[in-house]
C-alpha cells in the first residue's frame, strides 16, 4: 500500500515556473514507477511525465523540454519541475504510482494522490 500527497500547486502567470512535490508513504517506494497526470476542466485525465525506479524518464509531447520529473528514493518524494508554463497547462495535477515501468496509461497506475490545482493566467 502506498499513500501519495501532492503539494506545490497555485496560481501563476504564463511563463512562470512551479515545482510540484509528491510525498509517498508506505512500502517499497523505490520499486514503483511514478508519474504525473493532469485533468483540465471538461477533459479526460492525461499523462504528463513518468519516471522508473531506475530514474529513466518519459514525457508527453506537450511538455517535453519544459517539464522535468525527478525522484528522491531516500526521502520517498517525486518532483515535477514545470518551466515556461502556459495557460493550457491549467489543470489538477495528480501523482500516481504503479509497477509497470514506462507506461503512459492511467490504468497502469495503482495508487493516486488527491491532486493539486495549477492555474496559469495569460
Amino acid at each position: 500500500q502506498v499513500q501519495l500527497a501532492e503539494s506545490g500547486g497555485g496560481l501563476v502567470q504564463a511563463g512562470d515556473s512551479l515545482r510540484l512535490s509528491c510525498v509517498a508513504t508506505g512500502r517499497a517506494f523505490s520499486s514503483y514507477a511514478m508519474a504525473w497526470f493532469r485533468q483540465a476542466p471538461g477533459k479526460e485525465r492525461e499523462f504528463v511525465a513518468g519516471i522508473t525506479w531506475g530514474h529513466n524518464t518519459y514525457y508527453a509531447e506537450s511538455v517535453k523540454g519544459r517539464f522535468t520529473i525527478s525522484r528522491d528514493n531516500t526521502n520517498d518524494i517525486v518532483y515535477l519541475q514545470m518551466n515556461t508554463l502556459k495557460p493550457e497547462d491549467t489543470a489538477v495535477y495528480y501523482c500516481a504510482a504503479g509497477k509497470m515501468m514506462g507506461s503512459k496509461l492511467d490504468s497502469s497506475y495503482t495508487y493516486w494522490g488527491q491532486g493539486t490545482q495549477i492555474t496559469v493566467s495569460s
